[in-house]
């Protein structure tokens, strides 16, 4: 994949890139993640799918540019790498955090958004509270936090040494301000006005054992609130599907896109 950089609000944000298809599959990753999460996913996809991934704001690459880093500001900056890179029509796949920023861009119904993949969102509809996102704001603390919720809350089984360090090393890519965005603002923020207002094709891609966003809570949380949306549960894995069963997601991935109505010119 090209590197490439786009113009954002404080700065460039730097964007991983494959051209292919007109249909540009954006990925959004997860609190916590990198446009790394997703490598083992975009490696899966059918040949000829353009691909844009990116670290949010705060994050990674992205680690220089200014807040706020909350979900407002996130949507703000996918947009304007789609309008960056002039992408015409587009998907955006996001995972967890990014799943809710997705939420929010869909909800104000751009040009050519043809449909979204949500990965294990987080749903329009908080379903945690303040002391419990409190306490979630300690988990990337220290590389022991990082490690104790990857092995109990992250994933359902153990994964390879090289993506777990990944995994750790990303997870604490970040500044103090980014890192506490999302469990001190975005997680309990309720968006389910905007999320109503979604009116693209909606998948959902559910981990059978995630114990951060199961499906039932999926199931009563988010289907209800977008309209059309639908689920998939994908076998064998926890929250981080994207490194747990990338094949699995490739495939929903594809089926998704191939499926989508042809855009009219």
């Amino acid at each position: 994949m090209d590197k490439r950089y786009v113009n954002v609000q404080g700065g460039r944000l730097p964007v991983w890139v494959r051209d292919g298809e007109p249909t540009a599959l954006v990925f959004l990753h997860y609190w916590g993640g990198s446009h790394r999460t997703f490598a083992p996913v975009i490696d899966r996809l059918a040949s000829g799918r353009a691909v844009v991934s990116y670290d949010h704001r705060g994050w990674g690459a992205a680690r220089d540019l200014p807040g706020p880093y909350g979900i407002e500001r996130l949507a703000d900056d996918a947009l304007d790498v789609v309008h960056g890179l002039g992408l015409d029509r587009y998907v955006l796949v996001g995972h967890s955090m990014g799943g809710k920023t997705a939420q929010l861009v869909a909800s104000r119904r751009p040009a050519g958004l043809a449909g979204l993949v949500l990965v294990a969102p987080a749903p329009p509809r908080p379903t945690v509270d303040a002391s419990a996102a409190e306490a979630l704001s300690h988990a990337y603390d220290s590389r022991a936090t990082v490690a104790d919720a990857l092995q109990h809350v992250l994933t359902h089984r153990p994964l390879p040494a090289d993506l777990r360090e990944q995994v750790i090393a990303d997870s604490l890519a970040a500044g103090d301000d980014a890192r506490l965005a999302w469990p001190r603002q975005g997680i309990t923020a309720d968006i389910s006005d905007a999320a109503g207002a979604i009116d693209v094709p909606v998948h959902v891609l559910a981990g059978r054992h995630d114990r951060v966003d199961p499906p039932a809570s999926l199931e009563a949380d988010l289907l209800p609130v977008i309209p059309g949306s639908r689920m998939t549960v994908i076998e064998d894995t926890g929250h981080l599907s994207p490194l747990e069963a990338p094949g699995a997601l490739a495939a929903q991935i594809d089926r998704f896109a191939a499926g989508l109505v042809p855009s009219r010119s």
